[in-house]
């Protein structure tokens, strides 16, 4: 099937049949004084679920995501797995010149994760590049169709990729990613992608007989004190944090009865990530519940977003997060001090390493939480004077370039002879 417009439209019945369950929903007690201890704050879900039933209306934030976000599906074959409905988002760059971006989103994010970027990097100006965005919703997630059989695994969420962008006629493109969208994005990189950049940003750590100077520097505490936060935070997720990884890489199916028969419960098992992976963003009770209504919502049903925890980290285990190589293209790392794992830098250093940013806040979700910071740094490392620009050929911030591609690799090969003599 051929490229075809798509808009939200949720059916009257689908909108019946949850404001039922939530008539019906059944909150468990709390032990005093728990606060976020042991989980989601019953007063907190308690309010939104209250929310949801009587005051949240979904048609009108509906009707708000269709008018902001230009939407399509296509099918996309899948070696082994057939045709895949896949919907995304493409807003088209103001330059004809624009740069084309894929945004890859993770879990429990969607395609909305690119909502506050979209308008940013549209934009034309002299000072910097315009983008061309596909976002697209990952297979299982949003309003994509799911795999229906087993084995669809890191190579196959990113043999999707390619894609959207036949799709489009963009045949070369950057890419960006967080959470899941990092390590996709990543595989992808290094078949189809000229460049990427991450928000987190991670690598192999101090190793005895793979990394011993990068040991020595661990025992010795060589780190910022932001590197050292950074360390701290990521050592408590890892301790205090990572229950649910352990279950929907390992029985997604058993949990997911529960997020497909219970709204509350879906409400509950998000929200709390929505609130502990972010740097005390402000979420209003009616954006968080759109968020989570899209999962509600999906195609397939939220369950079916749980099994790329099963198909990748329960098949690859943390090497799906951290390969021994990286692709061999040129990469941009922005760090926000409240992402899950913040690791210090000197971890992440490689060759192909052109463009770092740093902030004093932020958490986990940077397109929705800071996108002026986010699209800042797009607009740096592929604008105008950045380490990557021209690396798609013929796209930059002005419609005829015919030299940036030689500029591009002259820039390119200075910035890595310049860190191999530093190193």
């Amino acid at each position: 099937m051929s490229e075809a417009p798509f808009t939200i439209s949720v059916s009257d019945e689908k909108l019946q049949l949850l404001r039922e369950k939530l008539g019906l929903a059944t909150l468990p007690d709390e032990l005093e004084g728990s606060a976020t201890q042991y989980g989601a704050p019953l007063g907190d879900i308690r309010r939104i679920v209250a929310r949801w039933l009587d005051g949240y209306d979904w048609r009108k934030h509906e009707a708000q995501l269709n008018a902001e976000l230009p939407q399509f599906t296509q099918d996309v074959e899948v070696d082994g797995h057939g045709a895949l409905n896949i919907h995304y988002v493409h807003q088209r760059g103001d330059a004809v010149g624009a740069i084309p971006l894929l945004f890859v989103h993770g879990w429990p994010g969607s395609f909305l994760e690119v909502k506050k970027l979209l308008p940013l990097l549209r934009q034309s100006s002299p000072e910097h590049p315009s983008f061309h965005v596909v976002a697209l919703s990952l297979p299982g997630f949003g309003f994509s169709a799911a795999p229906k059989k087993k084995g669809f695994g890191l190579s196959q969420y990113a043999e999707v990729l390619p894609g959207r962008f036949r799709g489009r006629a963009l045949t070369h493109s950057v890419t960006q990613g967080g959470d899941w969208g990092h390590v996709i994005a990543e595989v992808y990189g290094g078949k189809h992608s000229k460049a990427w950049h991450t928000n987190i940003p991670m690598g192999p750590g101090p190793h005895p007989i793979y990394r011993p100077l990068l040991l020595l520097y661990h025992l010795l505490g060589w780190y910022t004190p932001a590197e050292k936060a950074g360390l701290k935070r990521m050592l408590e997720y890892q301790k205090n944090g990572q229950g649910y990884v352990a279950i929907q890489s390992t029985k997604p199916q058993t949990l997911g009865y529960s997020l497909a028969d219970s709204p509350a419960g879906l409400l509950a098992w998000i929200y709390e990530k929505l609130v502990d992976w972010t740097d005390e963003y402000p979420w209003d009770d009616d954006e968080a519940l759109t968020w989570i209504s899209i999962y509600w919502f999906s195609q397939s049903g939220p369950a079916a977003s749980l099994r790329i925890y099963y198909e990748i980290f329960g098949v690859e285990g943390i090497r799906a997060f951290i390969p021994p190589t990286t692709p061999p293209i040129p990469t941009g790392h922005s760090y926000f001090p409240k992402e899950l794992m913040a690791m210090p830098r000197s971890w992440l250093k490689t060759p192909r390493l052109v463009f770092e940013s740093e902030y004093d806040s932020g958490g986990h979700f940077a397109a929705y939480e800071c996108p002026d910071a986010l699209a800042g740094d797009l607009r740096k490392m592929f604008g105008r004077g950045g380490p990557v620009f021209g690396v798609v050929p013929g796209k930059t911030d002005r419609d005829v370039a015919p030299l940036a591609g030689a500029f591009y690799m002259v820039r390119l090969h200075l910035v890595l002879t310049l860190y191999c003599c530093i190193s």
